[in-house]
Formats: C-alpha cells, sequence, structure tokens
C-alpha cells in the first residue's frame, strides 16, 4: 500500500476501496451498546459493548425516547445480576444497583427505586432470554416470549438500559435483531436523531 495513501486513510477514514468495512463501522457508532462512560469501576464490557461482566453496572447509550420500546438479555453464566431500567443518577459502583433503578433480579425479585413490589417465581438459568419492554408507563419482562407476572409502573423521568453483575455472572444484551419476538407495537431503542 502506499504510504501516503495509508497515512490519508488514518485521517480521513478508509477510502473508497474499503467502503463496505467503513460502512459497518459508521452502524457501530450509531448503535446503542453498553455505555464505558457510565459503568462502574470494577465492569468489563465486552463484545462491543453488548456483554457485561465483572462487578458492577453499566447504562447504555441512549435513553428511551419513544413511546415503546424493547431490548433482550440473555444469561450467560449465572451468579448476581439485575437488568431494567436507571436514570443516570443511579451508583453503578454497588452491585446491586438499586437506588434510581427499576429491575428484575437474578432471584425473582422486582425492584422499584430500592423497594421490592414482588417476586417472579419463575426460574431464570444460564442461555434463557429476558425481554425488557417500556412504555414510559409500564416496564413489563418476559422470559421467552412468556410476559412475567410483575411490572413496574409509574417509572418517572428520563431512563436507559441498565444491568448490573456480581458473583462471575455474564450477561449478553440485544439492543437490535432479537432472538424472541417483541411484544406487539414495541420496538429496538431509536437514537433521538432518528426520531427526527
Amino acid at each position: 500500500m502506499n504510504p501516503f495513501r495509508a497515512c490519508l486513510e488514518c485521517f480521513q477514514g478508509p477510502s473508497f476501496s474499503a467502503t463496505e468495512s467503513y460502512a459497518h463501522l459508521r452502524e457501530e457508532v450509531h448503535c446503542v451498546k453498553l455505555d464505558t462512560n457510565f459503568m462502574g469501576n470494577e465492569v468489563v464490557l465486552l463484545k462491543a459493548g453488548t456483554r457485561i461482566c465483572g462487578a458492577g453496572g453499566a447504562l447504555a447509550t441512549a435513553p428511551i425516547v419513544q413511546n415503546k420500546a424493547y431490548f433482550q438479555v440473555t444469561i450467560q453464566q449465572s451468579g448476581i445480576w439485575g437488568i431494567g431500567v436507571a436514570t443516570r443518577s443511579a451508583d453503578l459502583s454497588k452491585s446491586p444497583v438499586v437506588e434510581n433503578a427499576y429491575m428484575l433480579h437474578h432471584d425473582g425479585r422486582v425492584i422499584s427505586n430500592g423497594e421490592e413490589v414482588g417476586t417472579i417465581t419463575t426460574p431464570m438459568n444460564e442461555g434463557d432470554s429476558i425481554g425488557i419492554s417500556f412504555d414510559h408507563i409500564d416496564l413489563k419482562f418476559y422470559k421467552g416470549e412468556e410476559e412475567l407476572p410483575i411490572t413496574i409502573p409509574n417509572i418517572r423521568g428520563q431512563v436507559y438500559p441498565c444491568a448490573f453483575v456480581d458473583d462471575n455472572a455474564i450477561l449478553d444484551f440485544k439492543f437490535r435483531t432479537f432472538d424472541l419476538h417483541p411484544p406487539l407495537g414495541y420496538e429496538e431503542i431509536m437514537l433521538e436523531q432518528t426520531l427526527l
């Protein structure tokens, strides 16, 4: 490769000969993923921001701004974990993340801003996929495509998808191209600029 061209591509990005990889790179930048700027000190994010492990919590890169949003989490390895939504005020260095968070925990407890609203008795094991839907009124959880019986109502303010892990738990997030079918009318989280 021409040294001048290599230098130019370093500054400008890939040339037209590398359009496919450049398009893929641009697409990755505009995808929702877990955010390295909003995570606990002992959290590790892998697989382009879709896998969380370590100890602590992380928020996603985008808030939920549309009326009906859906995302999915797969339990890759059991341990202590929680999934749901949280505000940027949540303390992500702790596990579990409780204050300013609305989550389903590994033991079936459903926690709304520090208060337990109920317990889901359906077992959740390694390999299970949990769907999460939010419509700015209710936060609902699904095992497979079956809605779980406890809902968190009346969540106020700007919230982000969130998870915490500890005790060797590993969770994989899917913010699009889901394995499960979202509930009717729900879709992937849209970035604010795509709503305009």
